[in-house]
This record gives structure tokens, C-alpha cells and sequence, in this order.
């Protein structure tokens, strides 16, 4: 099995040698840039499994540089930031990111976040295991968990793969009611459970790509203060 491939950016040199020097200990193949436009030049000449890239930088800031890789890529992104408040955290994941790390973090809370992502994109272990149905069919949208595939009334829908497995989730279980902590812990992972913000951001995201009217959603159905429901057959 080959080593992850991790391209690391970041302005500030200390920190991107932090992040390099730990990852590369632990068996992972990084390469860093200094900002955005470097970071696009790399990504356009190679493949990366992950990019672990800074929310303030100059030239082109985080949030721009995200938005660039989405407009090719589904590679994952995490985020570095020192911003604590949670807009710029949702602004973040609806630009494209996958996670977050605020500053100042250790070692350990940077590998399990990276740890965790690599998980989310493995797709083929997650969704298919513990469950007999390779085809999940409701109210016209359908998961092929084989193939990785979704379509709407069978229009082809791109899900990248956090978006597929929160999916799977809520219609394997339709008509239940999933909690935000059950939905964290389930498509994230066991180091979440308290990132209500993360489950927020992509309902909208799914919602956007499988509603008529996202505005007023008769597929992915909120139950305010506990989480959200796949519309029952």
C-alpha cells in the first residue's frame, strides 16, 4: 500500500515545517507551498490524497484557493485557522473544505483530523459494509454503493464522498430520525460530536443537489434541536 500523498500550505514556514516534519515521521509523502498559486500549480501537475491548507494567506487567501481545487478536484481539504468563529467556519465548508483546525493545535489533534478525512475519502470501506443492499432507492434518488454512484430521477448527481456517506446514512435509515451526534459519529467519525456546524453545512449541500426546492426540502426533512430525517417510502 503506497503512502498518502499530503501537499501542505501555509505562509508561515515554522508551521509548515511543523506539519511536514510530523506527517513524514508517521510514513506520509508531503510536499508544501508557500500560498495558493503555488499550491494549483502542484495540484494541476500531480495527484495529492489530501491538502492540508491555511485560511489567511496572501496573494490568494484560503477560502479562493479552495474554491480553484473544487472547480477539478474532490481531493480533501483541510482547513488551518486562527478565526474561532463559526461563519468562518461554515463559510469554509461551503466553499468545499472537508475540516478545520484552528490554531494553535498539537500533534495529535492534527493526525486524528487527518486520519479522520483519509477515512471519509476511502469511501469503498464505509458505506457497503453492514448492509446487504448494494442499491438504495427513495423518492426517486438512487445509490449505487458499488459503483459510487447517485443520480435524481436518474440525472447524475457528483457527491464527493462525505456527501455520499452522510446520504447512505439518512436513506438506509428513512423515516428515523437521525441526531446530529448519531450523524457525526457515524459519517465522521468517533472523534466527533459536538461539530453540529459540520452536519448543518452539508445537509444544505445534499439539499441543493437532490431537492426541487431546496428552500423547502421534502426529501432531507429537519427536526429542529435534534437533527435531520429521510423523507419515509
Amino acid at each position: 500500500m503506497r503512502e498518502p500523498r499530503v501537499l501542505v500550505v501555509d505562509d508561515e514556514k515554522p508551521l509548515r515545517d511543523f506539519v511536514r516534519r510530523n506527517l513524514e515521521v508517521r510514513g506520509y509523502k508531503v510536499q508544501t507551498a508557500a500560498n495558493g498559486l503555488q499550491a494549483l500549480a502542484l495540484i494541476q501537475a500531480q495527484p495529492f490524497d489530501l491538502v492540508i491548507l491555511d485560511l489567511m494567506m496572501p496573494h490568494m487567501d484560503g477560502l479562493e484557493t479552495t474554491r480553484r481545487i473544487r472547480e477539478g478536484s474532490l481531493v480533501p481539504i483541510i482547513i488551518l485557522t486562527a478565526l474561532g468563529e463559526e461563519a468562518d467556519k461554515v463559510r469554509a465548508f461551503e466553499t468545499g473544505a472537508d475540516d478545520y483546525l484552528t490554531k494553535p493545535f498539537g500533534v495529535g489533534e492534527l493526525m486524528a483530523r487527518v486520519r479522520a478525512v483519509l477515512r471519509r475519502a476511502s469511501w469503498a470501506e464505509a458505506p457497503a459494509r453492514g448492509t446487504q443492499e448494494i442499491v438504495l432507492q427513495r423518492h426517486g434518488v438512487r445509490l449505487d454503493l458499488d459503483r459510487h454512484q447517485a443520480t435524481v430521477d436518474g440525472r447524475p448527481v457528483d457527491l464527493t464522498p462525505t456527501e455520499f456517506n452522510l446520504l447512505f446514512h439518512l436513506m438506509r435509515d428513512a423515516g428515523k430520525v437521525l441526531t446530529h451526534r448519531d450523524l457525526l459519529q457515524r459519517v465522521w467519525g468517533p472523534e466527533y460530536g459536538e461539530e453540529v456546524e459540520y452536519v448543518r453545512v452539508y445537509m444544505g449541500r445534499l439539499r441543493r443537489k437532490l431537492e426541487k426546492d431546496p428552500s423547502n426540502p421534502a426529501l432531507i426533512l429537519t427536526e429542529r434541536g435534534l437533527g435531520y430525517r429521510f423523507a419515509a417510502d
